[in-house]
């Protein structure tokens, strides 16, 4: 009796895997409906610019089967098979075509596109396609594959000299090499002018930098970057997505050191964005022989800072300095400072994870300190009709040793609590108020037109010495402070 019981059991459970095996087998068949398709993330995959001879970075596809039968792709392929510019990675394999991928009820493939584009004549970015296409119960659908293609002008570092980065000469000795803007200069390492080299950059250029890389000039180099008001150079880092167009430290900076007298470095009319530090201006070899003047400018979105100078001379009008994440304007070891219808604007970074920045818009230091004591450099600082603002409650402030310095800020707007009862190097300014910028989220730094407290309370002496403001308006007679005239 009890072995009929045990083989009844037995069979009993034999018969009841079956029954679970015959349906998840009937269950797993794929359906051969051919009214069901397959879902996309999305029908188009675009690829912003990308740099001929370089990839670009992975955009991912899903591929979803939203119905509640199994579905099997008989097929998926790229149209333009090897000869494609894009690759195809589905599920961790590369390939150009894959065949008998089945997708369960409601559930998804991974696919990863990135596109190669070959170089060719052209200096106007141009437009490569293809399609992914996919068969599935007889039915084709198709994803359309699209990149614009920029060919470029490469600058590789190929040098290393101890403890200094990578770099390659892109101007040598009594060598003036000029870039123009017919295609953009894309710079691995540093572009570096050597002593007594000169680069300029011509207008409407663009200079892309990669990760950890820069301009430098060499002691008794020279840079000029010679913008226009309707073709300005812009500077920027190569990672051209959608995701990195407000990311901040995508390159290093722009690296001036000791220039020769009669040889000043001039930037005019340029945006510098999202470095780590925009300018840093040195020379401690020749202390302020040469001097860089800076005009029409926006240095904007830098991760450290906008300005980072020690023992130099800077000229700068109608400059726009913003959204830096450690500090503005930061001045070290003295030197020769004047600033003219410029503002510097620090509302919007948070830097750290939430915390304040460590330094404010504009900070001034006079002195190096090592194992032998101070060391004091003079320091003259001026600033006029100009805009110093940010989320911080002093957005001035200095760190002096001896007295050999002095700073002067006539008819400006200036957020400070702890200098606003200060007389002595404040003439007619305006202590925090909010300028009403128009947009601190967009970069606009414009102010409100109607009712922001710098309209028509610049010193008008400056404003006959900068008639034109940053985007070429008249200031009149009547010159409000800060690089825009409202509108």
């Amino acid at each position: 009796m009890y072995n009929i019981k045990k083989n009844h059991i037995a069979a009993f459970s034999l018969l009841l895997i079956m029954a679970v095996f015959s349906s998840c087998r009937k269950d797993n068949m794929p359906s051969n409906d051919p009214n069901l398709q397959l879902s996309f993330s999305n029908d188009t995959v675009l690829f912003d610019t990308v740099f001929t001879s370089l990839g670009s970075t992975t955009h991912r596809l899903m591929i979803y089967n939203p119905h509640k039968e199994t579905l099997k792709i008989s097929s998926i392929r790229l149209v333009g098979g090897s000869e494609s510019p894009f690759r195809l990675n589905l599920d961790g394999e590369a390939g150009t075509e894959f065949h008998d991928k089945n997708i369960p009820s409601n559930d998804s493939l991974f696919s990863f596109l990135r596109v190669t584009i070959n170089p060719n004549d052209l200096n106007s970015p141009f437009l490569v396609e293809d399609s992914l296409e996919f068969i599935t119960n007889g039915n084709r659908q198709m994803v359309r594959l699209t990149a614009y293609g920029q060919n470029a002008n490469y600058i590789v570092a190929d040098r290393k000299i101890g403890y200094l980065p990578k770099f390659k000469i892109v101007a040598d000795s009594l060598e003036t090499t000029v870039w123009t803007n017919e295609r953009p200069y894309v710079i691995y390492g540093y572009a570096l002018v050597n002593s007594y080299g000169t680069l300029r950059i011509e207008a409407g250029t663009r200079v892309y930098i990669h990760d950890k890389g820069g301009i430098w000039t060499w002691s008794d180099g020279q840079l000029i970057i010679d913008g226009t008001q309707e073709n300005p150079v812009v500077i920027e880092g190569d990672r051209r997505e959608p995701y990195y167009k407000n990311q901040p430290g995508q390159w290093d900076r722009i690296w001036l050191m000791d220039g020769r007298e009669g040889a000043d470095n001039i930037i005019q009319h340029a945006i510098i964005r999202n470095g780590f530090i925009g300018i840093q201006t040195e020379s401690f070899v020749h202390p302020t022989r040469c001097a860089l003047r800076l005009s029409n400018t926006i240095i904007e979105n830098q991760s450290g800072f906008g300005i980072y100078s020690r023992l130099y001379a800077i000229d700068a009008k109608n400059l726009v300095v913003a959204n830096c994440g450690k500090g503005g304007v930061s001045i070290h070891f003295g030197g020769d400072y004047r600033f003219v219808h410029s503002t510097i604007a620090n509302n919007s970074w948070n830097y750290g994870g939430g915390a304040k920045r460590p330094e404010a818009s504009v900070f001034l230091n006079n002195y190096g300190k090592d194992s032998t004591g101070y060391h004091d450099f003079p320091l003259h600082f001026e600033m006029n009709n100009s805009i110093v603002f940010g989320n911080l409650d002093n957005e001035f402030s200095t760190n002096f040793h001896g007295s050999d310095s002095t700073y002067i800020f006539d008819h400006c707007l200036i957020k400070t609590k702890r200098y606003q009862d200060v007389l002595q190097g404040f003439n007619n300014c305006i202590f925090n108020r909010d300028p009403l910028f128009i947009d601190y989220n967009a970069f606009d730094y414009h102010i409100d037109g109607i009712s922001s407290p710098a309209i028509g309370a610049g010193n008008p002496v400056y404003g006959m010495e900068l008639p034109f403001d940053l985007d070429g308006i008249s200031r009149g007679s009547v010159p409000d402070i800060g690089a825009y005239q409202h509108r």
